[in-house]
């Protein structure tokens, strides 16, 4: 298992839950939804993508990522809950398949780029270089995104200035992709929400998302950006089940 991760809550609490960024973020950048699930008795466990968080990036599909964090599911380790960020839903997605098929698995994918074409992947290349150019401060992110805290603009800006520029490869060795597919079977043991940005913010996640799977519900959040663990972070612990105190 990889020595880059963010660890919170105790190793003996009763649950168990996965964070998964997005490109150009880190590790560090979970921690207020990392606090709401310590709150609610989970230890959460956020490793840094390959390229991520200080680490070099040498490798460059999209597979090779997932690869990278199968130790975290070695020994039949299981999570509770597993949540991915855009490009870390990807990584969700592929590494389903070793998740022990004796334990119930709530999955939720934060804005997933699950199909895009050679074009938008391209456009996603730019928008790294871009970032990674002229990393902005916290000041500036916080002026761009008043819904913000300080907190998740410090991280934002420690996520981009850490990146290693060579991992924009990602984008240029895998021009397209179609993860869809992985949506169409989903295991018995695992259910998923998918939660999607506004599209007037320019994409619609939901179009390449399967309608009428078993076990798949998917919503837009109108009015809410990419970044709903920042803007709208009740979305996502609305998603997972958790005891509810009888009145």
């Amino acid at each position: 298992m990889s020595n880059s991760a963010s660890q919170w809550g105790s190793p003996t609490a009763s649950r168990r839950a996965l964070l998964i960024h997005g490109m150009t973020m880190c590790s560090d950048s979970w921690e207020g939804i990392a606090q709401r699930l310590v709150a609610e008795g989970f230890f959460v466990i956020a490793p840094n993508l390959l390229g991520h968080g200080g680490r070099r990036c040498t490798d460059y599909q999209i597979s090779d990522f997932a690869e990278d964090l199968r130790p975290y599911f070695a020994l039949d380790t299981s999570y509770d809950v597993i949540i991915g960020h855009s490009f870390g839903c990807l990584m969700t997605l592929l590494l389903l398949p070793f998740l022990p098929k004796t334990k119930e698995t709530t999955v939720i994918l934060v804005d997933p780029p699950v199909d895009r074409t050679e074009v938008q992947v391209v456009g996603y290349q730019n928008l790294f270089l871009e970032w990674t150019a002229d990393v902005k401060t916290a000041e500036e992110h916080m002026a761009e995104n008043p819904a913000w805290s300080r907190r998740d603009c410090v991280l934002r800006t420690l996520g981009i200035a850490i990146v290693d520029p060579n991992t924009v490869e990602v984008f240029r060795r895998n021009k397209s992709w179609s993860f869809s597919g992985l949506l169409k079977n989903i295991p018995p043991h695992v259910k998923i929400t998918v939660l999607a940005s506004d599209p007037k913010f320019g994409t619609n996640f939901l179009e390449n998302i399967p309608c009428d799977v078993e076990r798949l519900n998917a919503k837009a959040l109108i009015g809410i950006s990419h970044w709903i663990q920042y803007e709208c972070p009740d979305a996502i612990m609305d998603a997972i089940p958790l005891p509810r105190t009888k009145l």
